[in-house]
């Protein structure tokens, strides 16, 4: 069957927040002057979260810290979440330049096989605050973002939410991905093929076909 469309995951796939294995983007906050909170319980209360943020039950981040705020018991103080939310938009905005090459490169290459590019991606609005001025965003025809759909990965829902707003059958659809959050079984399960991002991200193993390098996909797909 013909390949009709290719869908990609987002960060550790198109984008990374590394470089040489630390992140590229400095992360030392101090919550405990800032919001009244030790690193360690904002982690924890931030973790908590995680299924409500990439689904949209929060509106943005400062929303998430007030949330977390009024859990704990404690005053909000505007100008602290106004510095957090400020700085999380600048790290968020370093992993989207530059982009690779090679992944620019197997973009447009896909597009002039006359192969549909979508975007699933389990993000938060803050994390991509940045993409429709990045160098990715004219290659797509459409993006998902989870925070948007209500729903995230590995959830069948997101992937055929996609398909259908592209109009195309999973059957015919290929997904890429690092392999976080389950990603590829949820493609999968979908109906579609799923293939490893193994570029970015070589922590998660799977048992889904490996590309060590973008342009390999050209040669998968034939």
């Amino acid at each position: 069957m013909r390949t009709e469309a290719v869908f990609f995951d987002l960060y550790e796939t198109l984008i990374t927040e590394f470089e040489d294995g630390r992140r590229r983007s400095k992360r030392a906050y101090d919550y405990d002057g800032l919001l009244g909170l030790s690193a360690e319980t904002f982690k924890a209360e931030w973790s908590a979260r995680q299924t409500r943020r990439m689904n949209g039950t929060f509106r943005d981040y400062p929303d998430v810290l007030r949330d977390i705020l009024a859990a704990r018991g404690l005053a909000v103080d505007d100008r602290a979440v106004r510095f957090l939310h400020e700085s999380r938009l600048e790290e968020k905005r370093i992993p989207f330049a530059p982009i690779r090459e090679d992944v620019l490169a197997l973009l447009a290459r896909l597009r002039a096989q006359g192969i549909k590019l979508g975007l699933i991606s389990n993000c938060a609005r803050e994390e991509v605050d940045a993409w429709e001025s990045s160098e990715l965003a004219p290659h797509f025809a459409d993006r998902v973002f989870s925070f948007e759909a209500g729903c995230s990965k590995p959830d069948e829902a997101i992937y055929r939410l996609a398909c259908g707003r592209m109009g195309v059958r999973p059957e015919a659809c290929v997904f890429v991905g690092d392999g976080g959050s389950r990603e590829l079984e949820g493609a999968e399960r979908a109906g579609m093929r799923a293939f490893h991002a193994y570029w970015y991200n070589t922590h998660i193993e799977s048992a889904y076909p490996k590309l060590t390098a973008p342009l390999e996909l050209l040669r998968v797909l034939g």
